[in-house]
């Protein structure tokens, strides 16, 4: 289920510095090509933010960017962005985010499998270091499929 969500395209990678705006304004560039969403939905998740909305931070340096779906989801879907060096929440040091996971959820119910699996993942520890460890899109793919067959 992560995986027919998380395809290879919706699996970016930065490598060097760029500020958390940035983050968000690139993990969500799939979803907006894809048509999942529109610009209002990337307006909304940044105002949150910026408003004080770090309680997207899951911990582990992992954050779900997400806003209401009346700000502009089209149709559900996930897209990810592995930052390196770490990006600050915020620009709040104790939010520190390597790995940015973008949900668009159109209603209340069709995204909770993903979720699910998702919550699954990041709770064990081996599994959720190597999704951080990823370094390509086949790497993470191959990470989100073995999580699936657990």
């Amino acid at each position: 289920m992560l995986s027919e969500h998380l395809t290879p395209d919706r699996l970016l990678f930065q490598n060097g510095p760029i500020g958390w705006r940035d983050a968000i304004e690139r993990v969500s560039t799939p979803l907006l090509a894809g048509g999942e969403i529109e610009r209002g939905y990337v307006d909304a998740m940044l105002d949150s933010i910026a408003a004080g909305g770090t309680y997207i931070d899951l911990g582990y340096g992992i954050a779900l960017a997400h806003a209401r779906p009346e700000s502009g989801v089209v149709k559900t879907g996930l897209a990810a962005l592995w930052v390196r060096p770490e990006v600050l929440l915020n620009d709040e040091a104790e939010h520190p985010i390597s790995l940015f996971v973008c949900l668009a959820a159109a209603d209340a119910s069709s995204h909770l499998a993903a979720l699910a699996q998702l919550g699954q993942m990041l709770s064990d520890d081996a599994a959720r270091e190597s999704l951080l460890a990823a370094t390509t899109p086949a790497e993470a793919s191959a990470v989100l499929r073995a999580g699936e067959d657990k």
